[in-house]
């Protein structure tokens, strides 16, 4: 493995975090209908667990609600069981053909919890990077007693990996300001 080797591994690792952090700020329940809220539900099917979105259509009519529509009706029940039993404070309405799922404001005690939730999941982003870079810092003294890189190279991609490091770390803090603002705003 070379230094450059390592520097792309870290780089895809801090990548991966971002998206991760992405994607689960969308699943965040801000008080707007938003498809990504339900399309991972596992829903338990013809004997298998799938994928919401891989069993029906998911539309957004209104701003508050969310439409599902099955592609085979004898989904709405599971597809229903699956959605209370993904314990994210939705109800289901099935009414036969299509099930609703209306999004209730958020009161402002559920406004801070979230807020709490995002700093939670910022800090978990970070933890991620700061073990992609100890993972990366390790194989560099690797290269170094392995005689592959001198002393000061080591120091130099050390710096290198921290600085990609802190930017990622701003980039976080990025995303989690504005998901604050985006649930604090009513």
């Amino acid at each position: 493995m070379t230094t450059d080797d390592v520097m792309k591994k870290a780089g895809a690792d801090f990548d991966k975090t971002i998206n991760h952090l992405k994607d689960e700020f969308a699943r965040l329940q801000v008080g707007r209908a938003n498809p990504v809220l339900v399309e991972g539900i596992s829903v338990e099917m013809y004997g298998v667990s799938q994928p919401l979105k891989s069993l029906a259509s998911i539309s957004i009519p209104e701003p508050r609600t969310i439409v599902i529509q099955p592609w085979d009706r004898g989904a709405l029940s599971p597809i229903e069981k699956g959605i209370v039993g993904a314990g994210i404070g939705l109800n289901p309405v099935n009414d036969g053909i299509v099930i609703r799922i209306s999004i209730p404001p958020l009161t402002e005690d559920r406004r801070k919890d979230l807020v709490k939730r995002v700093k939670s999941l910022a800090e978990e982003a970070r933890i991620a990077v700061r073990t992609s870079r100890k993972d990366g810092i390790i194989s560099f003294k690797e290269m170094e007693k392995n005689s592959e890189i001198t002393e000061d190279d080591l120091r130099t991609f050390e710096k290198g990996l921290q600085d990609k490091v802190d930017e990622i770390n701003k980039k976080v803090d990025e995303l989690a300001e504005m998901k604050e603002k985006d649930i604090m705003t009513v």
